[in-house]
């Protein structure tokens, strides 16, 4: 009975600490995931009645738009987010691209072109074990038909751009917005005449220190942002609760859709018009989706449903409240949020609306920065350089060029509109297109992933997508008022992504054709005469078999490479991460003597890319564990390749195997590893002691033969010698014969981005001293 007391009591202690993080999560996720939903109050009403419907006297409108705004938040957010779209993680992850990366992996229509079927193994591949065949007829021809046709495939990679790209543009929409509209609080305490000189100068430059202070990284405020989100939260909600009681206690009638109705027969394409302007109370919807990663499918639940949707009507509750008892205005403006706060409490909620602003710009210019990194990793964006601002907080990342090129839009937006009208006409337009893709991709989600019958993903696009189709409807008709801001932006973007991903493809394609056999580098040194030097020669290729080209152009142009030769393949595979066992394939070219690997990382669109010294450190670790398998006979598995190229066994990083074979280099003392009696220690051979100092230390059992530890002191040798990386650099021009179209995007667009943006030494952090560049004309 004690036992089994004690067990109930550790059992209720686990239950406890697991709610207590839960709900901390859930407190966190108000400073990163809802600072631009709950901004919102701010310009929704003052957006609505900006133009196309004027407030009067028989509350019709006003009572109209609140009813508007409260079933939008709860079909929207809460229905269609909460309840539906949150269950479509991606191993934990959310967004665009998580579902577009659920897609490839259940219908094969994956975008990168060296995918293998090795990467099928991986253990994240195939969520919690789902079966990879719809069990529906529909879903059967579905599947089938995508795979078939390169068309759809290429069609559904565009849906998923076109989302990405209005992510972007409401990177610098929202900051702009946000801050202008916090700032706008400033016209109730000047004169019209002066608050025009102010609202502009002061929100510049909020927005400059804004993007200013991004390469600091957000942890280091981070710990501000859920106390300032929910402190605004309340703040919106308790004057939400005192506009209620004093100026109309029965506002809650005006939440039956009856108002709707009434409101949409007296203003009739006013009504149609003014959508636009109720479309920005769910702006930041999709932040839910997008900032799964970073928290929990609970906590997100629970932090949007017991605190933001509750504040957040109350807020326009108390609005409408205040005014359906005030009618005539002084100016067309003061119908905006500051007006319905009391007299006393306007310096004090200004305050903390301009800092909920900065919060909730610094959410979603974090969440351009992700959703940059997910193209690039997946091929469909120009290399960049990522910084990753904390070694603790994952996802924390810093962007320098897109940071500055954001902040130069957002500042020319809020210069050039200077009123909340446009840029809630741009931000909305961009907001409800992204929530049409999540509509279009889920449906396809709900019958491939889910294996669902199809009549569960009609209705599912009848009812969210005749919603949102009707406020797209209704902002893009606004196209010369802001909508075209985004439309414009986005069409930037999708372009390059684009030309950058079709460049990338037949780029790949070209090395395809053009790949060397294996027998000719076997036989090419007879031939040639090529010497071996001494080190670690990396050719870095997109190629997962066979020999690239380059290496063939630089043998014959000058024949000798290294001691130990390792083709070295980088990839992304469509799932947010790899686990770090899982992380290397490693197999052999030919025989023992030759010295000749072939070395694939496989990395999620979601993962740190390690340094240039510790990925060194873990290669060759890798390789060494791949001698070591051998030797013993160990060997982990195939990963599925041609018998040409060997067995290719997984191994994991140095921190995945502690009981295997780890390295020490230089001073450090091999003490310090993880060592017992089994252990011992292979150190380089006795000419080499006065170079760099490496040593293997390795288990004792299982026996080693003797040649994998003659293979170990070549591989010691070289590593001390160096390693020098290989890749190649190449002239790109389009083919003789090709249309004017493809002449343009390869000639001009690939070629210049190719130029201008980040090679691959930057890239993936290649030592400038120790690189080698082969150039080559490639005609894709």
């Amino acid at each position: 009975m004690d036992l089994e007391a004690e067990s109930h009591r550790n059992d209720h202690l686990k239950k406890r600490e697991s709610w207590r993080t839960v709900l901390t999560l859930a407190y966190q996720s108000l400073g990163v995931v809802y600072g631009d939903l709950s901004m919102s109050p701010l310009y929704v009403y003052k957006s609505t009645f900006a133009e196309d419907i004027r407030h009067s006297e028989t509350n019709e409108e006003i009572y109209g738009v609140l009813s508007f705004v409260f079933w939008t938040l709860t079909l929207v957010p809460l229905l269609k987010y909460v309840f539906i779209v949150l269950r479509a993680d991606d191993n934990g992850e959310g967004g665009t691209f998580a579902l577009y990366s659920l897609l490839c992996r259940h219908a094969r229509v994956n975008s990168l072109p060296n995918c293998h079927v090795a990467d099928e193994e991986l253990s994240e591949y195939r969520r919690d074990g789902a079966r990879l065949s719809p069990r529906a007829g529909f879903g059967r021809k579905l599947k089938s038909t995508l795979e078939r046709h390169g068309a759809l495939q290429r069609l559904l990679l565009v849906l998923a751009l076109i989302g990405a790209c209005m992510v972007i543009g409401d990177g610098v929409l929202t900051p702009a917005i946000s801050v202008f509209s916090a700032v706008s609080g400033l016209e109730l305490s000047m004169s019209e005449k002066h608050h025009k000189y102010v609202e502009v100068p002061v929100a510049c430059v909020i927005l400059i220190g804004l993007f200013a202070l991004q390469h600091y990284g957000t942890h280091r405020v981070g710990f501000l942002f859920a106390p300032v989100m929910t402190m605004w939260l309340l703040c919106i909600s308790a004057i939400g609760v005192y506009n209620i009681f004093s100026w109309n206690p029965h506002i809650y009638q005006a939440l039956s859709p009856h108002y709707m109705y009434i409101f949409l027969k007296k203003t009739r394409r006013g009504a149609w018009m003014s959508l636009g302007g109720i479309l920005l109370c769910i702006t930041g919807s999709e932040a839910m989706f997008a900032d799964l990663g970073h928290f929990s499918q609970l906590s997100i639940k629970i932090a949007f449903t017991f605190m933001v949707y509750p504040s957040l009507i109350l807020a326009y509750m108390g609005q409408a409240a205040y005014l359906s008892h005030h009618h005539v205005m002084e100016r067309d403006n003061k119908i905006g949020f500051y007006v319905s706060v009391p007299g006393k409490l306007r310096w004090p909620v200004l305050v903390i609306a301009i800092s909920a602003a900065v919060v909730g710009s610094q959410a979603i210019i974090t969440g351009t920065f992700s959703i940059i990194k997910q193209c690039s990793a997946l091929g469909c964006f120009p290399r960049v350089k990522i910084v990753h601002t904390s070694s603790k907080i994952h996802g924390q990342i810093y962007i320098p060029e897109i940071n500055w090129m954001l902040m130069v839009l957002c500042l020319a937006i809020t210069i050039g509109f200077r009123d909340t009208k446009h840029m809630g006409n741009a931000s909305g337009l961009a907001v409800i297109t992204v929530m049409l893709v999540t509509t279009c991709l889920m449906s396809l989600v709900i019958v491939l992933c889910w294996h669902q019958r199809v009549i569960v993903a009609i209705c599912f696009i009848l009812l969210f997508g005749t919603i949102e189709v009707l406020f797209f409807s209704a902002s893009l008709i606004k196209f010369f008022e802001g909508a075209w801001v985004p439309i414009a932006l986005a069409s930037v973007f999708l372009v390059v992504m684009y030309i950058w991903h079709y460049g990338t493809l037949k780029a790949y394609e070209h090395d395809l054709q053009n790949k060397v056999s294996i027998d000719w580098i076997l036989g090419v040194g007879k031939n040639l005469g090529i010497v071996r030097v001494q080190g670690i020669g990396l050719i870095h290729t997109e190629l997962v078999y066979g020999i690239p080209a380059i290496f063939s152009h630089l043998v014959t142009n000058l024949p000798a490479f290294h001691q130990v030769l390792v083709f070295l393949c980088i990839k992304s595979v469509p799932i947010p991460h790899v686990r770090h066992k899982e992380r290397f394939l490693v197999g052999r070219i030919g025989s023992r003597e030759h010295m000749i690997y072939r070395c694939i990382v496989r990395y999620g669109y979601r993962d740190v890319h390690k340094d240039d010294v510790e990925f060194e450190r873990d290669l060759v670790c890798s390789i060494a564990e791949f001698i070591h398998s051998q030797g013993t006979g160990a060997t982990t598995g195939n990963g599925g390749f041609p018998r040409e190229d060997g067995r290719m066994t997984v191994v994991g990083t140095c921190s995945s195997h502690p009981d295997g074979i780890q390295m020490s280099e230089d001073e450090k003392d091999p003490a310090e590893l993880p060592s017992s009696s089994e252990q011992k220690e292979i150190n380089s051979p006795p000419q080499a002691r006065s170079r760099k100092k490496v040593r293997f230390i390795m288990p004792e059992s299982p026996k080693m033969d003797h040649a994998a530890r003659e293979e170990l002191h070549h591989l010691t040798e070289a590593r001390e010698a160096g390693i020098a990386y290989i890749r190649g650099h190449y002239y790109v021009k389009a083919k003789r014969g090709s249309g004017l179209i493809r002449r343009l995007a390869i000639n001009f667009g690939y070629d210049f981005l190719r130029r201008n943006c980040r090679s691959e030494t930057h890239a993936i952090s290649m030592p400038h001293a120790c690189s080698i560049e082969v150039g080559m004309v490639c005609h894709i």
